[in-house]
């Protein structure tokens, strides 16, 4: 949604836009059982339940209790157990122990939603109607909360399918969909070829942005080429038949560190059975299918992968001039594969796909640069608690572009960056290669 919308009728259209995002993260709950909500399976998840309440304190934090007199807390140690900011007023309880909290209940998060609700609507018609005096950033501080849970739909998903994962019973999220007219063959691997130039990357438009895609520079990039479509399951186990988990030639050495550490034998999720390669998916245990695009594998991954192939990974410049010159990149966006598919699994390319520009470029699976996550040239973090939102992460990460099957439809753009450290395998990531020409 555009800023210029937001001005000719800002209640309405974010009362539409707060109600729908807010119930979405509710809609995702809907097969999950109470005791699911509650697990912690590793530091870098979090449990549903700190999700859909960290969301909700967002919206009581920033807005309504600076600007509704009246308003009053339901639960004032919410501030210390759901807080995530480090410079906001107070503690902070630890990320790691998240999972060992049995109170608040489910039951009394929920609470939590509906009350913080009620009181957002109260807050965007009375600051719509002139009846409170927010300041005058407030429809922005609306819309990033609304991108932060975005956010946080996404890590529902990818955190609850690393719950599920641990459980020997491979129980199911949802079912799995049939998808129509579906290929069952990857088509061969073609590429596309850019001229070198003088390129511009980065945010520039009047709508929502994070900060970390603004501001918009200009980059130098030679000539290169990039695949017309995602490395598949396929290729990844001729890798792994290859040896490739076994040859540290092909690894950066604090990969080939971790690999031996973590004993990686294929991508996160997969098991051998009686000869045959299974993953997890939020369906359940299947085989895996070898058209689909590789999904759970680490920068670590991806990068030996890409040495193995003899080529490399793109650069985030390297991909976003190609998604905004590839087709119009809004067409392209509405095509993907997000969350709101239902699928929640990458899907294979179809062949008819291929024939022109690359494709897959937006959802499926966040695609993995080899770009280290840095600030933009003349980037300014905003001021106080809100500015710590990227910049803080601004080291030891890598930046994938172009969003997954978890995550929300409407959330990314070709300038959007995510960022993650080189070993993260639970987010739906994987691999598109780039090589020089």
């Amino acid at each position: 949604m555009a800023s210029s919308d937001l001005e000719i009728a800002p209640s309405a259209a974010l009362r539409t836009q707060y109600r729908d995002i807010r119930q979405f993260s509710e809609m995702l709950c809907q097969t999950l059982q109470r005791e699911d909500f509650v697990i912690q399976s590793m530091p870098d998840v979090s449990p549903t339940r700190w999700h859909l309440a960290h969301t909700t304190w967002f919206f009581e934090t920033f807005l309504l209790k600076p600007n509704l007199p009246d308003y009053q807390s339901p639960n004032a140690n919410f501030e210390y157990l759901f807080n995530s900011y480090y410079n906001t007023v107070g503690k902070q309880y630890p990320r790691s122990k998240r999972g060992l909290l049995s109170r608040p209940t489910v039951d009394e998060v929920f609470a939590y939603r509906r009350e913080v609700d009620a009181r957002m609507l109260e807050f965007l018609d009375s600051a719509a109607a002139g009846r409170i005096s927010p300041p005058q950033n407030w429809v922005e501080i609306v819309e990033l909360g609304l991108h932060h849970e975005q956010q946080h739909q996404e890590l529902m998903l990818t955190d609850i399918k690393h719950v599920l994962s641990c459980n020997p019973l491979y129980p199911v999220f949802a079912a799995r969909q049939d998808v129509p007219n579906a290929t069952k063959a990857a088509t061969p691997l073609s590429w596309t070829d850019h001229a070198q130039g003088v390129y511009e990357i980065g945010d520039a438009t009047p709508g929502f942005a994070f900060d970390n895609e603004r501001p918009r520079h200009r980059v130098l990039v030679e000539r290169y080429g990039i695949a017309r479509r995602l490395t598949t399951n396929g290729e990844i186990m001729e890798f792994i038949a290859d040896g490739g988990y076994r040859r540290p030639e092909h690894w950066l050495s604090a990969g080939w560190a971790t690999v031996q550490e973590q004993g990686w034998e294929a991508p996160l999720y997969w098991l051998e059975r009686d000869g045959i390669w299974m993953q997890f998916t939020l369906s359940g245990l299947r085989p895996v299918e070898t058209d689909e695009p590789v999904c759970h594998v680490s920068y670590y991954e991806a990068d030996a992968y890409a040495r193995w192939q003899g080529h490399r990974l793109p650069t985030e410049a390297e991909w976003e001039i190609i998604a905004v010159d590839s087709d119009d990149d809004r067409t392209a966006m509405a095509q993907g594969n997000f969350a709101d598919s239902g699928h929640y699994h990458p899907l294979a390319a179809s062949p008819s796909a291929l024939s022109q520009r690359p494709k897959q470029l937006f959802g499926d699976v966040w695609e993995w640069t080899s770009s280290s996550y840095a600030a933009y040239p003349g980037y300014r973090p905003a001021d106080g608690a809100l500015g710590e939102y990227n910049g803080k992460f601004m080291c030891n990460q890598y930046v994938l572009r172009g969003g997954s099957c978890a995550t929300p439809a409407g959330h990314v753009r070709a300038t959007y960056r995510n960022f993650f450290p080189p070993d993260a395998r639970w987010q739906f990531s994987g691999i598109r290669l780039a090589r020089d020409v």
